[in-house]
């Protein structure tokens, strides 16, 4: 494989709660600096010290009270920040970034789960972003109950949403990758190993080798 050909690509790595994406995405980025690919990896909310207020924000459980529509304001807001202060830097100088969710996660909590709408989503995203899409986002699928599961016993704010908000949140996620070529969805439910090595095979689909 051309590991080079990563270099000024964005890649995502998104899904639902507890489907392993931080993980994943350490594991991916030791793989990607073996080989010589120099990475900047990230989290999206957060990433910058005005991500990281927002995510705070976004995920304490006090704030029970926030609507769908300043959801997903906050969470643009957030990758505008992170966008301009990190990700477009990088992308500039060749390095390959990798981002735990980005605005596929808006789309599938807030504008289908949160029913927001799709095309209000659209609207807000290209309001707010100056790049949109990822060159590729990873879609790592999980059973909502299993993910659940996994995410702890101290559930944020969106965590502690109903297993049926949690269930459309997982279809969003499958019918986006389906209307998208620049999306690829892996099985999240084996091993760390298995699921390491179909998301390398995923890369070795988009690079071509």
């Amino acid at each position: 494989m051309n590991w080079q050909f990563f270099k000024g690509k964005f890649i995502v790595l998104d899904g639902p709660d507890g489907s392993g994406k931080s993980t994943q995405i350490q594991l991916l980025k030791e793989t990607l600096e073996k080989q010589g690919v120099e990475v900047v990896s990230l989290r999206d909310p957060g990433g910058t010290k005005i991500g990281e207020q927002i995510r705070r924000i976004l995920l304490d459980t006090d704030n029970s009270e926030m609507s769908v529509r300043c959801e997903a304001l906050l969470y643009m807001a957030s990758r505008a920040q992170l966008y301009s202060q990190h990700i477009d830097p990088a992308l500039r100088q060749g390095k390959c970034v990798l981002c735990d969710r980005w605005i596929s996660s808006t789309y599938a909590y807030q504008a289908v789960a949160g029913k927001l709408g799709p095309q209000e989503f659209i609207q807000l995203a290209e309001a707010s972003l100056e790049r949109t899409w990822p060159d590729l986002s990873i879609i790592i699928d999980l059973a909502s109950d299993v993910g659940l599961q996994r995410a702890g016993e101290k559930p944020d704010r969106m965590e502690q949403k109903s297993i049926e908000f949690h269930q459309q949140v997982r279809e969003a996620f499958l019918e986006l990758a389906q209307s998208r070529k620049d999306f690829e969805v892996v099985d999240g439910s084996g091993k760390i190993e298995m699921v390491q090595e179909k998301i390398i095979e995923v890369i070795r689909d988009y690079v071509g080798a």
